[in-house]
């Protein structure tokens, strides 16, 4: 393969504004920038002439549709395509695209997930193109990203409330930063770097797996002989089949002007990650969405499969998407930047601050903005984040914020006195301590990562809720601070108030430990185990009162949303039982009655020719196994009884917990005497790869 002109290749086939300056009038260039700098509205005019530019750019890279790309409340993106074609008078073509084509668009919304707001026969439905993302060509089609959004003014999408979160801080943040004297700052955008983490399996082998072409997770198989306990996969060289996926998904994505920077192999084997560098959050929502549909193509192209499930395989680490979060003002200055002046550094202990409360006050709605069935299998399972969501600041960040609730001495390099007045506040230490990988929301230096997101997760919810949440208490500080007398009194006495009664929040510790369950709750945090028990808390009226207040959702949104959450949950549950069934009917009992049948055979020849044989072996074989395929046989039976009556529950909520607290467990103890089976099984007569094969044949 030749050599990849990586500053040539990339945003090749996207239509950003270095492409809109070389192909736009001055005037229009000038109007579209002020659109995407200012959210100005753009001039139907203007957007004529750039739909236009748009459509002759794109026919060059190869297009011949176009397509409005959105996010619906599916967690994946959708795209409905038309042809640039129009007939002409004499049985032609002409190529053409307009503004008004450009701007809106009217895609059926009656089959999209909407929670009630939207009856099958109302099909109308809106997407608007989003000016802060630039439109790119994939394969024949220009694709716009848009908002999407139903006839009666409802978000149908993950993407507008993510922006109206995004304004919401920009507007709140503002006010504080006017506090301090800052008074250039336009705008405060939240930034995001999603690490994404993923499995890759041979396609032949994918092909053979019912459970993982279903639902994308193994739902049998017994524990290989090795796992990751060598811890030999992690960082280690890349093997020629995932060197050459990753340079081909490298070269695909710089094409689309996504940011990919780092790239190693994870803990698990087959497990890798990819990186990208930190953009603006709605663009790094939508970068991320087409990241996860090019690592897909990509590894078909080269006979693999990338699994984005949370827990593919049961007994190895999970996969999640750590959110690093971050806020920076548009003159480049990074808030959660420790500063080298009292005054900056007085702004930073604020902000930090803010995110202490917002996540203590708000942990209920950051847990359910990552919940999901797959991803419950990741979150306290030894090896991922916990399901009790804390802070970890580190041990330098941690005793300066300490010493402000206690109001005690700090002693720095410097020697000097830590308080909050703005004179005598010292520089405070840049990445002076060590990472802490257990907890699910950790200060890491220059931002905070949320490292519970799972793997197969849009990134637009948590950030909706981590958005709102800060931009929330900043709006509390805000009324606070603006009408105090004195300034620096009351942001001393706001700080040390809020970290005293929000001190809980912050562990240090290792959130593995079976000990941090007693001791969270002995802080009073919350231990959400499932997605039931967290969407219990979702229409607190704390939580209605955030959204509404900062229109990030309408309450109708929210009562919505909350219908969707619960009936996906379910019916992901369901698609796993139905298929669990008919691999234990149709391929793991039939494997065991034949492999017992054929080791009785060669008993009974044994015999016939050898009188005298015991075959001891054989018949403790035949004695065992049978046992197991009787337990198998019940508890297959069991299961299926027990899916039934989970689908006769009056409603969602009671249904989802169901599944969570009867259904779940029979799966489990399903499984567990399958997988006793599947050891006892001769090669040959296996019904399906099995881990060993998955995770060692790359």
């Amino acid at each position: 393969m030749a050599p990849t002109n990586v500053p040539e290749l990339f945003g090749s086939y996207v239509f950003n504004k270095r492409v809109m300056k070389d192909r736009l009038p001055k005037e229009t260039f000038r109007a579209l920038k002020k659109t995407l700098d200012e959210g100005v509205p753009l001039d139907l005019d203007v957007a004529n002439q750039v739909a236009h530019a748009m459509k002759e750019w794109a026919i060059e890279k190869g297009a011949t549709h176009y397509a409005h790309w959105f996010q619906p409340l599916t967690g994946i993106t959708a795209e409905k395509h038309d042809g640039f074609l129009n007939p002409t008078d004499d049985g032609g073509i002409l190529m053409t695209f307009s503004g008004k084509e450009l701007v809106k668009g009217e895609p059926d919304a009656s089959s999209f997930p909407s929670g009630g707001t939207r009856a099958t026969f109302e099909a109308r439905g809106y997407t608007v193109w989003d000016p802060s993302v630039y439109p790119f060509v994939k394969e024949h089609t220009l694709c716009i990203p848009t908002a999407f959004c139903s006839y009666t003014g409802e978000a149908l999408d993950k993407k507008t409330p993510l922006l109206r979160s995004m304004e919401a801080l920009n507007k709140q943040g503002i006010r504080i930063l006017r506090l301090f004297g800052n008074n250039t700052a336009k705008r405060i955008s939240t930034t995001v770097g999603p690490e994404q983490e993923y499995f890759i399996v041979d396609e032949k082998l994918y092909n053979q797996r019912k459970d993982l072409r279903m639902t994308g997770r193994t739902l049998f198989g017994a524990k290989p002989a090795k796992g990751q306990e060598m811890d030999d996969q992690y960082f280690a060289a890349l093997k020629s089949r995932i060197v050459e996926y990753m340079e081909d998904l490298n070269d695909t994505l710089w094409k689309y002007g996504i940011l990919a920077k780092t790239e190693h192999n994870e803990v698990a084997p087959a497990q890798h990650e990819m990186a990208p560098i930190f953009s603006t959050t709605n663009i790094a929502a939508d970068q991320n969405q087409l990241t996860m549909e090019v690592m897909k193509k990509v590894a078909r192209r080269h006979g693999l499969v990338c699994l984005l499930h949370e827990k593919p395989f049961a007994g190895l680490n999970g996969s999640g998407k750590h959110n690093n979060w971050s806020m920076a003002t548009d003159e480049g200055e990074n808030l959660l930047n420790p500063g080298d002046t009292p005054e900056k550094n007085a702004q930073f202990i604020l902000f930090v601050t803010a995110v202490v409360k917002a996540v203590d006050e708000y942990q209920d709605l950051l847990r359910i903005s990552v919940a999901s069935a797959s991803n419950d299998h990741r979150l306290g399972a030894n090896e991922a984040p916990p399901a009790i969501i804390s802070i970890f600041m580190g041990e330098e960040l941690q005793a300066v914020l300490e010493s402000i609730k206690n109001g005690t001495h700090y002693d720095e390099i410097s020697k000097k006195k830590m308080t909050l007045g703005v004179d005598v506040l010292p520089p405070i230490p840049k990445d002076s301590t060590d990472r802490n990988r257990t907890s699910p929301f950790a200060f890491t230096g220059n931002r905070f990562e949320f490292r519970s997101v799972g793997s197969s997760l849009s990134i637009s919810g948590p950030n909706t809720v981590l958005d709102g949440i800060v931009a929330y208490t900043l709006k509390k500080f805000a009324d606070e601070l603006e009408p105090a007398k004195n300034f620096d009194e009351a942001l001393q006495v706001l700080v040390k108030r809020e970290l005293n009664a929000h001190w809980r929040i912050i562990f240090n510790g290792n959130g593995y430990d079976p000990s941090w369950i007693s001791e969270a709750e002995s802080r009073g945090l919350m231990n959400l185990k499932n997605l039931p028990e967290a969407m219990e808390h979702y229409m607190d009226p704390k939580n209605i009162k955030l959204f509404t207040e900062l229109g990030i959702y309408t309450k109708k949104e929210i009562e919505s949303h909350y219908e969707i959450k619960l009936e996906k949950y379910c019916q992901v549950l369901n698609i796993e039982v139905q298929t669990m069934l008919e691999m234990l009917n149709k391929d793991i009992l039939p494997a065991a009655f034949k492999y017992m049948r054929d080791v009785s055979k060669t008993v009974s020849n044994l015999k016939s020719v050898v009188p005298s044989a015991k075959c001891g072996a054989e018949t403790e074989l035949l004695k065992k196994l049978d046992g197991l395929v009787d337990e198998l046989a019940e508890k297959t039976e069991e299961l299926n009884r027990k899916h039934l009556e989970t689908k006769q529950a009056a409603d969602y909520m009671s249904e989802a917990k169901a599944y969570a607290n009867v259904v779940i467990p029979a799966m489990a103890e399903t499984r567990a005497v399958a997988d006793q089976i599947e050891v006892l099984l001769g090669e040959d007569y296996k019904p399906f790869p099995s881990y060993e094969d998955l995770l060692f044949r790359i």
